[in-house]
């Protein structure tokens, strides 16, 4: 590729912060201005086809040849490199990062139609592609406390990740109004955090489902060791054959599971919610979210990370919900707070280097905080966010106002 198509594809691209950029074949090139506000990074390409595959697809390609080795960063690190990029074009001033050739858009596009076909069996072995992978990782890369694998909660600067992850469970139960004596279902429970924090501060009784095999054992093991295992139960069962079964509760739960379910299956999932709930039940469904209108996965994320994995918008969910009558009665929109949790994971991760590289090699490491980084970026400059929507299929269920969210936030943490 010419120098004119490089200085093209990355200069226009780089105008705040720089990045110095060594070509295989020792040519140096300098892009944009410095800034104290924007990262300083420098890269040199080990072929001479890196250029082409991110002409090509600009977010596979950087992902796949850092992943490999032929992208090495010599000032900066992963996370500086894409943070450079994305702040250069935020979502706001509708900025775009990257560029996909057209025929990567039709084939981006049949595999999204593809992968969105989430069945039972399917959605078993999508889960175990990343959670199975082993829990040693995890609990080197999450809070000890509650082994959240989701969006913390930071309501004031200072706060630890366990801390954060702590006030996040306090957030949500705070929204699902618990009573003595309800029973509460966790759809997508992981490792058992929020079914045991629960179980702890409020007289209530869980039931759990998952489907991590992995998971499922260390919830189990967390559970007993927290005095709890007589309050809470763990299934490996989908949510579907758990409707089938005719059961119900007095509260629904989902966090980080709705972005596995797939499009398709959106309706089936908030008719089997409404099912399951109680007439004067609360649900709260808290997920990834888009600013913007619906959009297909990342390459790189359906590739490697998340087979089968959707980012929603407030709009599909909405249309979904309200088919089954399911009552939107709260939402929020939680800005940054993902990406300050991923910058806590990824510190994590790269404090843990050599334990990982000894679980698993280079590339798996590479290609795993390529993820974090990258995910970072989307939600401190991209179109990514959290939603926490609450559902009723009463009016009458909640108090008319938010006061009593905040008043059983204090009381939860303080117990």
């Amino acid at each position: 590729m010419s120098q004119t198509l490089i200085d093209r594809l990355i200069g226009k691209a780089i105008t705040c912060g720089t990045l110095k950029l060594t070509l295989h074949d020792g040519r140096t090139s300098t892009y944009g201005t410095p800034h104290p506000d924007y990262p300083d990074v420098a890269i040199r390409l080990a072929d001479g086809k890196v250029i082409r595959d991110i002409a090509l697809d600009t977010k596979l390609g950087v992902g796949e040849a850092y992943m490999d080795g032929r992208i090495i960063i010599e000032r900066g690190g992963i996370m500086e490199l894409i943070e450079l990029a994305r702040r250069n074009a935020p979502w706001e001033a509708k900025g775009g990062f990257g560029r996909m050739a057209p025929h990567r858009k039709v084939l981006k596009r049949l595999a999204y139609i593809r992968d969105s076909v989430n069945n039972p069996f399917k959605s078993k072995d999508n889960v175990a592609h990343h959670y199975d992978i082993g829990n040693d990782l995890y609990k080197l890369m999450l809070d000890e406390e509650h082994m959240q694998y989701s969006c913390a909660y930071w309501p004031q600067e200072g706060m630890t990740l366990g801390e954060a992850q702590e006030a996040k469970l306090a957030h949500i139960a705070a929204k699902l109004m618990l009573e003595p004596g309800n029973h509460v279902l966790d759809i997508g429970c992981g490792w058992g955090g929020m079914a045991i924090f629960l179980a702890s501060r409020a007289d209530v009784k869980v039931t759990g489902i998952t489907l991590s095999e992995e998971q499922l054992a260390l919830a189990r093991e967390r559970a007993e060791a927290a005095g709890v295992s007589d309050r809470v139960t763990f299934e490996l069962v989908d949510y579907r054959d758990l409707a089938a079964r005719g059961e119900t509760y007095d509260r629904i739960v989902s966090v980080g599971m709705f972005e596995h379910v797939g499009v398709p299956q959106y309706e089936t999932f908030y008719r089997d919610c409404a099912k399951m709930l109680s007439g004067d039940g609360v649900m709260l469904l808290h997920t990834i979210g888009r600013f913007g209108s619906p959009v297909a996965a990342e390459a790189f994320t359906r590739k490697y990370i998340f087979p089968g994995g959707y980012i929603p918008s407030l709009s599909q969910m909405m249309e979904a919900s309200q088919k089954v009558r399911l009552m939107a009665t709260d939402v929020e929109v939680l800005r940054v707070h993902y990406a300050k949790t991923l910058r806590e994971w990824y510190a994590r991760c790269m404090e843990h280097r050599d334990e990982i590289l000894a679980m698993f090699d280079e590339r798996f490491f590479r290609m795993w905080t390529f993820y974090l980084a990258a995910a970072t970026s989307t939600f401190e400059w991209g179109g990514l966010c959290n939603f926490q929507v609450q559902y009723s299929r009463n009016r009458y269920a909640l108090p008319l106002t938010r006061d009593y969210m905040e008043q059983a936030e204090r009381k939860l943490l303080s117990s």
